[in-house]
């Protein structure tokens, strides 16, 4: 399919006297948290929570920092999650991409909100059954 790039903010939310920063991310729905370089989680005065190992493309592990809150924005979508802080680009992974209810469009490779749900992001709660009320008890 080739990659996929897009133009996101980001922003946190814990500290509203530094603007957002846009940057240009790759997205890649194989991998599963935001990852940003060292120097936008400095632009973003980022806490670190915690270490984290991840496994990288190559099958090899390091431990990184794991760092935030971060505030997400691509088009009418928001998101807040955490970051690991490594490499030296951004990547949107598939959790935000999901709390976001954002897709690839693999012919014209490019990322954009769910048409299902065009207006405000759609969500999944699977396995969740409504209560019944048993009006002879």
């Amino acid at each position: 399919m080739g990659l996929v790039h897009a133009e996101i903010e980001l922003f946190n939310p814990s500290a509203d006297e530094l603007k957002p920063i846009t940057v240009t991310a790759l997205v890649d729905n194989g991998s599963t948290w935001l990852v940003v370089p060292q120097h936008v989680a400095n632009q973003l005065n980022l806490l670190v929570l915690e270490q984290r190992e991840v496994t990288l493309a190559d099958g090899a592990k390091k431990v990184v920092d794991y760092a935030g809150p971060v505030r997400l924005r691509f088009d009418n979508r928001n998101a807040l999650t955490d970051a690991l802080v490594m490499g030296d680009e951004v990547l949107l992974g598939a959790i935000p991409m999901e709390d976001m209810d954002l897709i690839i469009h693999p012919l014209r490779r490019l990322l954009i909100a769910n048409p299902k749900n065009p207006n405000i992001p759609g969500a999944m709660a699977v396995g969740v059954q409504p209560v019944r009320r048993d009006d002879n008890a």
